[in-house]
């Protein structure tokens, strides 16, 4: 009878554990984090067997996803590796951000504002691929330095149900790396994501 009981109680409390996961914390400066995907208590255990022990993992939340928090990487090839590891070992896909070495681009302000734009309101899902988000963080000018900075048009979408300025999408995953490298040098809050997850607002953006 009390192992029955005993066994209800860790029941709960794994439920209520599941109910209370922390919001991951932001890399720090330069660092390349990785975020994989991974909703179910067996992913979470699969991923920890297939992860050598010095990696850091915790699970936590990240736009409205559970993930597992893998130490972050000082370079980016070796975040890429990891990744490449994780979807190929583990089946899971994951997410790579990074934070700037300088913040001096971005001052983060509450409930961010579409910038304007010029396409007409058709969402859609994005495709197979990479997709590479700026956080512009209530800041439209910061538009044309991303576009400047990529080369090419900038778009507008969704992730997470938070807006983001769309850098580049794209299925050669070299391409993505590199801008999401470009974009950290340049000062900017930039996150490498799943592209089938991204439902594109607007395809150009101008201010």
């Amino acid at each position: 009878m009390s192992f029955a009981y005993a066994g209800l109680i860790g029941g709960m409390s794994s439920v209520l554990a599941q109910k209370t996961i922390p919001s991951c914390q932001p890399p720090n400066a330069g660092e390349y984090l990785l975020l994989v995907v991974s909703p179910t208590a067996n992913n979470q255990k699969q991923l920890r067997s297939a992860l050598p022990p010095e990696l850091k993992t915790i699970t936590c939340k990240y736009l409205n996803e559970t993930v597992t928090r893998v130490g972050g990487f000082n370079k980016i090839d070796d975040a890429n590796r990891w990744a490449r590891y994780v979807s190929n070992i583990v089946g899971l896909s994951a997410i790579i951000t990074t934070r700037p070495t300088t913040t001096a681009n971005v001052q983060p302000q509450s409930q961010p504002k579409p910038p304007q734009q010029t396409v007409s309101y058709n969402p859609q899902a994005l495709g197979e691929g990479y997709a590479v988000l700026v956080d512009y963080y209530n800041r439209p000018e910061l538009v044309n330095s991303v576009q400047q900075l990529v080369g090419g048009n900038v778009g507008f979408v969704s992730y997470g149900q938070r807006p983001y300025l769309l850098a580049v999408y794209t299925t050669n995953q070299s391409e993505a790396y590199n801008t999401l490298q470009k974009l950290n040098n340049g000062g900017f809050v930039a996150s490498l994501v799943d592209s089938r997850k991204v439902i594109l607002l607007r395809s150009t953006v101008r201010l």
